[in-house]
């Protein structure tokens, strides 16, 4: 089944309030996860709400990634979408969520794209959550 792209919807929760109150250190953990999913990376934006929180993008060649936090909560809604055939976002996706030390992520998948008819698109949608159990790491 040819695809233009994949977009994954991730809600992550029980990660760091600390990290996800941090824009220069989301900077830093999406520029990686760009890179472990063999991304380009074009340019990127964010910005700290007051009291707490942040919202954030990085454009990619492939397209992008990008994030809204919820700190008192532990929780982040992240995004990224990918074209191509190059990236990898599901790499992507698990470089953000260790580094945001989740507990817990429910992902859907959405293949974007496919065509239909002549001249219509659909898209198919895979949902799964993973329990992440990052007690031990330091």
């Amino acid at each position: 089944m040819d695809t233009i792209g994949y977009h994954y919807v991730v809600e992550a929760s029980g990660c760091d309030p600390e990290v996800l109150k941090d824009p220069n250190k989301i900077r830093e953990i999406f520029i990686g996860a760009a890179k472990a999913g063999d991304m380009e990376i074009k340019a990127s934006y964010f910005f700290r709400f007051s009291p707490t929180g942040v919202s954030g993008v990085v454009i990619v060649a492939e397209s992008h990634i990008s994030v809204h936090t919820w700190p008192e909560e532990g929780y982040a809604a992240l995004d990224v979408y990918t074209c191509g055939e190059k990236a990898d976002p599901e790499k992507a996706v698990d470089y953000i969520l260790e580094h945001f030390k989740a507990q817990y992520a429910h992902v859907s998948e959405v293949k974007r794209g496919i065509k239909e008819e002549e001249g219509t698109f659909t898209h198919m949608i895979l949902t799964w959550e993973e329990k992440l159990d990052r007690r031990n790491e330091k």
